[in-house]
């Protein structure tokens, strides 16, 4: 897969996106698209898109699309890096391109989804993502997670396509109970 492979596949990606508008349908569309492309990556990635990062995770823009309706990232995790407790506000199709990804899914229990305060969150499951693994998630209900590498794990990368320009989401405080909106920064290619 060449640089205009990857121009079809978003050329692809696209289209599917404008004809399954409700975000169950269109993951469940783009994930055959997106697991071959986790086969093809190292294809037409370059370089740039396995940058790390020694203090947190690093977050390399593939490809954003010029109305903000899909953006594409190479997330690179060393042992001992995770995200934020955080929800996406949008849906996601994600596929492991080395390493092992973790997963730990947190539960909304408090009823009102639109409050910055009083969450509740009861911890959920755990998911391991190994290299060809493809997952996805939709909001409302969010989905609500952390994700990362334990340390004595070797690097992850990931590969992240989101259904809007991911410069943008919620995180969580467990403790006391509250979330806020930030805004994020990503390595431009």
């Amino acid at each position: 897969m060449s640089r205009t492979d990857l121009a079809s596949f978003i050329a692809r990606a696209s289209a599917l996106v404008r004809s399954h508008p409700e975000p169950a349908d269109c993951v469940l569309a783009l994930a055959p698209l997106v697991l071959d492309l986790v086969d093809r990556a190292p294809e037409f990635l370059q370089p740039e898109h396995y940058r790390s990062d020694p203090n947190h995770y690093a977050r390399n823009l593939v490809h954003d699309a010029p109305d903000a309706s899909l953006s594409l990232y190479t997330l690179v995790w060393m042992p001992g890096q995770w995200t934020p407790v955080h929800d996406h506000g949008s849906w996601g199709v994600v596929g492991v391109l080395e390493g092992v990804l973790e997963e730990r899914n947190f539960v909304r229990l408090s009823p009102d989804r639109g409050a910055d305060d009083g969450i509740e969150l009861a911890r959920g499951g755990v998911i391991l993502l190994g290299r060809g693994a493809v997952t996805s998630f939709v909001p409302n209900p969010d989905h609500i997670h952390v994700t990362g590498v334990p340390t004595g794990r070797p690097r992850a990368v990931s590969l992240h396509l989101y259904g809007r320009m991911m410069n943008s989401f919620n995180t969580y405080d467990v403790q006391a109970g509250t979330r806020q909106r930030v805004s994020v920064a990503h390595n431009e290619s």
